[in-house]
């Protein structure tokens, strides 16, 4: 079973992350079915499309867009599904919802996509806990590659083209390649900045 243009996947867990754990209790952080921050945005590949190929393979996780799995209420009040969804748990997902994928145990940049660590704030004057429009590469592909950009370096880019997601207990920036806008000289005192709720989630 294959759809012409889109990936089809099943949520790798719950559909929504609504509880976290704090020692040996779980921590009810939502309650909330529209809320976009605890819907569950990994999924696992049932199959690719047919009309492109495609690095990603069936069983493969894949970080995706977080309106694919969520669920809402029409204006009668009655909860529905998203637009993606299929059947039977199932859900189609486009090229451009998909970010990562892992395999073997480590995650991938997909497209356009990269991944970004914001860096932590020593300034004393600045009381921001991370410095703004800068970080680490974690995730790169093959355009920034071929610029020069690689991941562990230390980059620049525009404001508001970022999108955060938790990946592996680690708060990570998502943006588009050309929102790279400069490559810095790695000082050796960058310190990656991790808010202490992101390894919890």
């Amino acid at each position: 079973m294959n759809s012409l243009f889109d990936f089809i996947v099943e949520p790798y867990g719950q559909r929504y992350n609504n509880e976290v754990k704090v020692g040996d209790k779980s921590l009810i952080i939502n309650t909330e079915l529209e809320s976009y921050k605890s819907v569950n945005n990994i999924g696992k590949v049932i199959s690719t499309p047919l009309a492109y190929k495609t690095p990603i393979k069936p069983g493969d996780l894949v970080l995706i867009h977080h309106n694919v799995f969520r669920r809402f209420y029409d204006i009668r009040g009655n909860e529905k599904n998203s637009r993606a969804y299929f059947k039977d748990n199932m859900y189609f997902v486009q090229l451009d919802q998909v970010y990562l994928y892992k395999r073997d145990n480590k995650w991938n940049a997909f497209g356009d996509r990269c991944f970004i660590a914001p860096l932590k704030n020593n300034d004393e004057i600045n009381t921001s806990l991370e410095q703004s429009l800068i970080g680490v590469l974690k995730y790169g592909n093959n355009a920034l590659e071929v610029l020069g950009i690689s991941e562990g370096d230390v980059v620049g880019y525009t404001p508001f083209g970022e999108y955060d997601f938790i990946v592996d207990d680690k708060r990570l920036y998502c943006m588009k390649s050309n929102d790279i806008v400069i490559k810095y000289e790695r000082k050796g005192n960058e310190e990656e900045y991790n808010p202490s709720w992101a390894k919890s989630s």
